[in-house]
């Protein structure tokens, strides 16, 4: 069996203190925490040859150079300006703890790494036939991520201790609503299996 660890969204934009979620008041200690906590799961699936995949979420510009955002998540984050989560920008770039252990990343415009992106035809493309989703936020993209997984018949994991939302409420709910679609698990009990 060959694992994949789908990292969601954890770019500079939104954990780092200088990036646009902290500028809009909307920084996330859980989520900063992330790619330090998630660390022996990446080394464990690296030794068993598995891939580890990041997700970048990317607001493409306009033909005026203008970041095309959905009108929901303008609603929701109406802070979010030109240059922010732009394609090959600082913020758009995942943090710099995670980069020397991508195999890759994958530009994605909403919430699932699935969506009108390469990522199923990469995970075929090398036999990959469980994937485990870490990252933020569990209520968002990785939730959408896990279902769009299990939707296509992959062995799915959510990382209960590796993703995070932005109350504790909101990360249990969403954890127990994918146990109906994905095995939630930890990052010790994940590292202590063959992956």
């Amino acid at each position: 069996m060959t694992t994949a660890l789908i990292l969601i969204d954890l770019q500079n934009d939104f954990l780092h203190p200088d990036g646009a979620y902290a500028r809009g008041g909307c920084a996330n200690p859980a989520a900063a925490a992330l790619p330090e906590r998630l660390q022996p799961l990446i080394r464990k699936v690296k030794a068993g040859n598995g891939l580890v995949i990041a997700s970048q979420f990317t607001l493409w510009p306009n033909a005026l150079g203008e970041p095309m955002i959905s009108p929901h998540l303008l609603a929701l984050r109406p802070f979010l300006r030109h240059g922010d989560f732009a394609p090959g920008s600082w913020g758009q770039d995942c943090v710099d703890l995670l980069k020397p252990s991508l195999n890759l990343a994958v530009q994605k415009v909403a919430y699932s790494a699935f969506y009108q992106t390469q990522l199923e035809w990469v995970l075929r493309k090398v036999g990959v036939d469980r994937v485990i989703v870490g990252g933020i936020v569990t209520n968002g993209g990785v939730a959408s991520t896990v279902r769009d997984a299990h939707m296509r018949d992959f062995e799915t994991y959510v990382v209960s201790d590796g993703c995070a939302a932005f109350t504790t409420e909101k990360h249990d709910t969403a954890l127990a609503d994918m146990a109906n679609v994905a095995t939630v698990s930890t990052i010790e009990a994940l590292c202590g299996v063959s992956l």
